[in-house]
This record gives structure tokens, sequence and C-alpha cells, in this order.
């Protein structure tokens, strides 16, 4: 029976027994889980994206529906009269951005008593050199820029895809140059960069570590999302990155590789897996199923709560 002198040493053989690797191996390759003093500490926020259906200014566009049409500072109210802190997701911002839109942003939520938890980029990495690639690293320097003048200390970004340009291997290493320079130029203005496994090159989690093991930068880490590994245990593979974690999305269900249809989300376990890797940092909901979000988030947002401080 093994036995480990830190908690440190068990989530590490945690993570290697659950990706399969050796304990050789993962001495050799793999950098340390984020060091925290202290207890576990989870603190809930809400994503825009859970009413992505709803916002007035979607780049210029209109909502697919009128129906409540809202901006940022309306969701920022909703935060408010629920208690948690808000991840003002950046497609939801006007086409042109402005200091004075961003500083009043920030004065509103402050106001209202509503931390910032982060942000997000749609971006994709796995581009070989070019315009295009030299697009989505600027691109992310900007929002670098918006989310340091919010004081919103979290943005999540994201890998791509391989392509017939690229293979997968070829796709990883792009992705960690870009990820460097960004985290670069994300550690001057004291932003954290956080790498969804969004499908693509980090829909397994062996991939996403590699990634995320390879980066050098410590204003980097993962962006946790609970319903974006369709494998065969989530919940395990979920385990073998929170140690890296440094925000969580919780989604209302999970879907397991072969299933056809969803499953609801355990999250009194998702909490517990969290804890037992002692993070500390945002939990935010990001809502996606089909129920009204007026009527969803609110149940949700409390069942999560009661999850996360129980």
């Amino acid at each position: 029976m093994h036995k480990f002198s830190t908690r440190r040493d068990f989530l590490r053989a945690s993570t290697v027994t659950a990706l399969g690797l050796s304990a050789g191996a993962f001495a050799a390759r793999a950098i340390e889980p984020i060091p925290r003093q202290g207890a576990p500490r989870l603190m809930l926020s809400l994503a825009a994206y859970s009413f992505r259906n709803f916002f007035r200014y979607t780049n210029d566009k209109k909502p697919s529906t009128e129906f409540r049409s809202i901006e940022l500072s309306d969701f920022v109210n909703f935060c408010g009269e629920h208690n948690c802190a808000a991840e003002v997701t950046s497609y939801y911002f006007p086409k042109q951005i402005t200091d004075e839109f961003l500083l009043n942003l920030k004065r509103h939520a402050f106001l209202r008593g509503v931390p910032i938890s982060g942000s997000a980029v749609g971006n994709t990495f796995a581009l070989k050199p070019g315009p295009e690639r030299d697009k989505q690293i600027a691109d992310t320097k900007k929002w670098i820029d918006h989310a340091a003048l919010l004081s919103a200390p979290h943005i999540r970004i994201f890998a791509g895809n391989a392509t017939k340009d690229a293979t997968k291997e070829e796709a990883k290493k792009l992705c960690i140059e870009a990820i460097e320079e960004c985290c670069d130029y994300a550690g001057k203005r004291g932003v954290v960069l956080g790498l969804e496994n969004h499908g693509g090159i980090v829909a397994e989690p062996a991939d996403l570590l590699e990634i995320v093991r390879a980066v050098k930068s410590p204003w980097f880490g993962i962006n946790l999302d609970t319903g974006n590994f369709h494998t065969d245990d989530p919940y395990a593979d979920l385990a073998a990155c929170a140690p890296y974690a440094v925000n969580v999305q919780v989604k209302g269900v999970i879907r397991r590789r072969g299933q056809k249809t969803d499953e609801p989300s355990d999250l009194k376990r998702v909490a517990k897996l969290l804890r037992d890797a002692n993070y500390q940092g945002y939990v935010a909901l990001e809502y996606e199923m089909a129920e009204d979000p007026w009527k969803a988030v609110p149940r949700l947002l409390e069942e999560l709560r009661t999850a996360i401080t129980g």
C-alpha cells in the first residue's frame, strides 16, 4: 500500500494513476500542481454565456429573442441579486469597446458589490505562422488589456483543432508557443490565463495536461469545464486536472463517451473533487440547457452554492 508524506504527493500520484502514466514519466515531464496554502475555498460565480440569447449587443447583431433583452450592466445586476460574482464573457460586449465603457462597467459592478471573476476570448492557437495566427494572438492581448482595466483576474482561452496543415502534435506545439507569448503579456498586467478543456486538441485530459505542463509561465493554468470531457469517466478526468485549475466552469449536465443523452451533473461530487485538490478560486455556473435560463439559473445557482459551501 502506498504511503504519501504530503497532500501534494497524494495529488501527484492520483493524477498519474488517472492518466495511466508511470511515476518516472511524470517526474521527468510534469510540473508540480499549483501550490496553495490553507484550506479549499470555492467561490460562486456566473458566466454571462448563461444568458447568451438575451444580450442586446452581440457584435451589433440583434439577439435571437426580444424577450427581456439585456446588457452587461443588467447581467451584473442579476449577479448582485443572486449574491455571486460575474464572468463578463467577451462575446457580449459592444463591437467597439472603449475604455469609458470598461470603466463604467467596472464602477457599476463595484457599486453593486459584484466581483468580476473573469472573461473569455474566443480564440484558436493551433494555427501555423501567418496573418490569422497573428490576429488570434493580438486579439487575446487586446482582451488581456481589457481585463486588466476591469480588474478581472482571469481570462479563459482555447486551444483549437488539428487541421490538414498540422497534426495534433504540431498543433499542440503551436498552441504552447502562442500561450507562452500571451502569458508573458498577461503576467505584466496581472491577468491569469486558463486553457479550457473544450474539444479539439484538448478533448482528452492527457493532451490538456501535456500542454499545461509544457507552458513556462506562473500566469497560466486550466479553466476546468465540468461538462466538456466526453470520456469514459469524466469525474476521474476532472479530478486529474483539478490540481492545475485556475478557474472552474460548472455545467448542469455531463455526457460520457458513447452516451446519446446527457445526465445531470453531480454537483456535490464536483465540489468534493475540487476540495480534494485544495482548489481555491471561482466556480462559475455556465448554463447551456434548454429550459428558460431566467427560471433555471436561479435554481442551479442555489444548488451549486449548497454544494460548494456544504
